[in-house]
């Protein structure tokens, strides 16, 4: 106590009282009490002066003020001659103790021989500063320490579960738990004494105790005391004598562990010292024969989630499509749960890769559940007919498969070989059942003197150089001032549903999608051509074979743009319009009533062999880079209707080409001016049993002397493999010509506002009689483009104290598009804290936005342990 504060601290006692008596027994201050020389007070040094002689000199002068310091423990009251005067005076204490009591703020004097034992932590001053923030007036001798370690760990709260937290991070270096490390927080512990406390506080919060307790061995019983409570069934043997015996206290362990992986700031700790519990374990072996249903409740281990996308791969390839309800909802519970957490993935590779995992499983299952509706195969009554079942369903069939390998790539860095089987099984399906089912039947609707290729429209469906006729002059008639057109090399059909459902998940965008009749052959000069407002196509024979559209070139973007400005238009780059920003691009496009904006990634990446193998990569960044384009054509440049559309689509398969897939077709006709991959043009080419054959007259609209007569492979057949043949276009199947025509537009209108589901809790549940306790909730509303689904996170809180969570947190996803309100019912179960919850006061169950935090619900529960643990 310094000399300063000795003087204010005395000085503040004389003020109302005229004798203090001061027992230093210590004799910590016998050499600063002579220099204080506080005003108008007479020092007497007790242990130096006869008792009664003191206190004649008190009563002979009753104005003046006495300090009385003696080195000695006061007297007992029957041999103290100053007793009188002791019993109306005061006594200053001014030891080291009892400076921390007044200076941490405690009110217990019991405390001062505990602060003496803990002489050594109170003795560096940063360490006192910092638990002086933490200690309250009432507490004891266990809060104390308790705050001390959280002190010495430098835990966020002064609880059990963030020293731990703490604790167990330390022991993770480099990304790699290790389980025989000696944190260095645990060495101030031992150093400080700390360490006995530390394991009675275990025990009472877990029922850990053990003759020689160790941090390793208490982290092998939390772990594998979660994983048990969480299983399905009897717990493994070789595992039981880890389990925590008290079952009560067992709880515990469970919300730890649970509150510790769901801290976005430690939950990389708590992955890293998993795995190495689970090495030691060897827990793999000990999961082989434990089904998902078994598992679908166990967050504790990685090797779970692996277990679990290793038995839901075997049932979806056994089940071929039937059976799959089960299924999606154990996916759907896994992915709520933490390993494959879409939360986490942007910051774990591994959590990446699960979920990646079952996006491919999800994937799987709907392609399987796709084809076993159509086990027979296809069969169309007619050209129409069969262009609308693309458009409208069987479309899906090539998205699943994209959807399907753009998941299982992003599991490939990991090294795991799980989706291997599945996709050569997918690959099966798609390449050796699909293709050759739907070409058959497509051929039946192409061919002959009625078929598709002799008149090449259909009703109701525009044609691709209709384009602009049908689909941009009917908006201008309709009163809008200026029309966006975007296109997008190769944009398949099927990626621009995925854009469609992007883009109506905004509010003010409404967005619709059609199908359009792309031009044979189906690349890019003529389909490009196509799109531009004309009154006539037509084949300029040349070294490239140019479209010529009203007797112009039109091959360049310079050359498109004197085209459209002919319209009042101009033609320009996506890239380059997003490269203006807001003023500039709203100065360019001012006076123009038709802007057309090129988009290329899919074409550019898929038509070039050493990157065609990135060509659904490629697809999955267009659904992306429109989406930009969108929002900043109609936010930024006041946009109020944009076309997206494409020249033509694409066809592509993952597996390597063999000789089965190349044509029949031996040499090239005579008359061949173009030779490519999908498509030959020529004049009189003639026809040939071996391939589809037509005039450019029929199917793209040219004129009778700029028409040229074309050859396509059948089905999804090449005619050469040269420069790469996995990605293809120019014949006729419908990934080539079904050319998506997206309108978008803004409305202010409530239907075209977006909304999150509603979540409602099902029965009356107000309270919580045992520690695990399980809650039903119902999505009261199906997820479409306009209700978006929602996770949350579930937990419950205490009411009064700052919400302080008392049991663990579930996440739950609300993502049900069924129209039935039970298969929209999602139930979770949460653990409740151990300890000493009041019964009669209120706690709540807590629902918040996972992302955002806002809170969607939340209910009045009350709490009573004790009355369930009796029965």
């Amino acid at each position: 106590m310094s000399q300063k504060r000795l003087f204010d601290s005395l000085t503040a006692m004389f003020s109302d009282q005229p004798v203090v008596f001061w027992h230093d027994i210590e004799a910590e201050f016998c050499g600063a009490v002579d220099g204080l020389q506080l005003d108008g007070v007479q020092l007497v040094h007790l242990d130096d002066t006869a008792a009664l002689q003191v206190k004649l000199n008190i009563e002979r002068t009753p104005d003046q003020r006495w300090l009385i310091y003696s080195a000695k423990p006061e007297p007992e009251p029957t041999k103290d001659w100053l007793l009188d005067v002791r019993m109306r005076s005061k006594s200053f204490r001014a030891d080291s103790t009892s400076i921390l009591l007044e200076d941490l703020g405690l009110t217990t004097l019991g405390l001062r021989q505990h602060l003496k034992d803990r002489t050594k932590f109170l003795r560096a001053k940063d360490r006192s500063d910092r638990l002086k923030r933490l200690v309250l007036p009432s507490d004891g001798a266990t809060d104390l320490d308790r705050k001390m370690m959280a002190v010495l760990a430098r835990a966020d709260q002064p609880d059990l579960f963030s020293i731990l937290q703490r604790l167990y991070g330390a022991m993770v270096v480099d990304g790699l738990g290790d389980l025989t490390a000696q944190p260095k927080a645990w060495q101030e512990f031992a150093a400080n004494d700390l360490t006995p406390a530390f394991w009675d506080l275990v025990q009472v919060q877990f029922g850990y105790a053990d003759a020689n307790p160790s941090l390793r061995d208490l982290l092998l019983r939390i772990l594998v005391t979660d994983f048990c409570r969480g299983l399905q069934g009897d717990t493994p043997r070789q595992l039981a004598h880890f389990v925590l015996p008290d079952r009560s206290l067992a709880a515990n362990a469970s919300v730890f562990v649970a509150r510790w992986r769901s801290d976005i700031a430690q939950f990389a700790s708590y992955n890293a010292l998993a795995q190495a519990v689970a090495n030691e374990l060897e827990l793999v072996s000990l999961l082989s024969g434990h089904s998902a249903e078994q598992l679908v409740e166990c967050m504790t281990f990685e090797d779970v989630e692996l277990r679990v996308v290793q038995d839901l791969k075997q049932r979806i390839v056994v089940g071929a499509g039937a059976n799959m309800d089960v299924v999606r909802a154990l996916m759907a519970r896994r992915r709520d749960g933490h390993w494959a957490n879409p939360l986490l993935a942007s910051a774990n590779e591994r959590t990446r890769a699960l979920a990646a995992c079952y996006d491919a499983l999800t994937a799987a299952a709907d392609f399987f559940s796709l084809k076993a509706t159509h086990a027979a195969g296809f069969s169309f009554a007619d050209a129409g007919t069969a262009f609308a079942q693309y458009r409208d369903e069987l479309y899906r069939f090539d998205q699943l498969y994209r959807h399907f390998h753009t998941a299982a790539d992003a599991v490939e860095p990991t090294g795991w070989a799980v989706l291997h089987g599945l996709r050569e099984t997918i690959e099966g399906v798609y390449s050796g059942w699909f293709i050759p089912q739907l070409s058959t039947a497509w051929s039946t609707v192409l061919e002959g003197p009625q078929g598709l290729l002799s008149n090449w429209k259909l009703p109701e469906v525009v044609s691709q150089q209709a384009f602009y006729e049908r689909r941009v002059l009917p908006l201008f008639d309709g009163g809008v001032k200026r029309v966006f057109v975007l296109i997008s090399d190769a944009f398949r059909y099927e990626v621009a549903q995925e854009l469609v459902q992007h883009t109506n998940s905004k509010s003010r965008f409404k967005a619709s999608l059609e199908g359009m009749l792309g031009v044979l052959p189906s690349y890019t000069a003529l389909g490009m051509a196509a799109l531009l407002p004309h009154q006539t196509l037509a084949y300029k024979e040349s070294a490239n074979l140019d479209v010529l559209v009203d007797g112009h070139l039109v091959a360049t973007l310079e050359q498109r743009c004197e085209q459209l400005q002919r319209f009042g238009g101009l033609a320009i780059k996506a890239e380059d319009l997003m490269a203006l920003g807001k003023d500039k691009g709203r100065e360019l496009v001012r006076d123009q009533k038709l802007v057309y904006i090129y988009h290329d990634r899919i074409d550019m990446i898929g038509d070039k062999q050493a990157s065609e193998t990135k060509t659904f990569e490629a697809a999955a960044q267009t659904v992306q880079e429109l989406a930009n384009v969108l929002g900043f054509v109609i936010n930024s440049l006041n946009g109020s209707t944009v076309l997206v559309t494409a020249d033509h689509g694409f066809m592509y398969q993952e597996s390597a080409l063999d000789d089965a897939d190349k044509s029949t077709l031996e040499e090239k006709p005579a008359g061949t001016l173009k030779a490519k991959k999908r498509y030959l043009i020529g004049r009189d080419l003639g026809a040939t049993a071996k391939a589809w054959s037509g005039n450019t007259a029929v199917t793209a609209g040219t004129t009778p002397e700029g028409s040229l007569d074309f050859w396509l492979p059948k089905g999804a057949s090449r005619f050469h493999f040269a420069g790469g043949a996995r990605f293809v276009h120019g014949s006729a199947m419908p990934q080539e010509v079904v050319v998506p025509v997206i309108t978008v537009r803004v409305s202010e209108a409530e239907n075209a506002k977006t909304k999150y589901v509603s979540v409602s809790l099902l029965g009356t549940v107000n309270k919580v009689v045992t520690n695990t306790q399980r809650f039903e909730f119902i999505q009261t509303d199906a997820v479409s483009e306009r209700v978006l689904a929602r996770s949350v996170v579930v937990s419950l809180r205490d009411f009064s104290d700052d919400g302080k969570p008392i049991s663990n947190e579930q996440s739950i996803t609300f993502d049900s598009t069924s129209q039935l309100l039970d298969e929209r019912k999602r139930t979770i179960f949460l653990t409740v804290q151990a300890g000493t919850h009041d019964p009669h006061k209120r706690y709540d169950l807590v629902m918040r936005d996972a992302v955002s935090k806002v809170e969607v619900l939340r209910l009045p529960i009350k709490v009573d342990l004790a009355f369930g643990n009796d029965f």
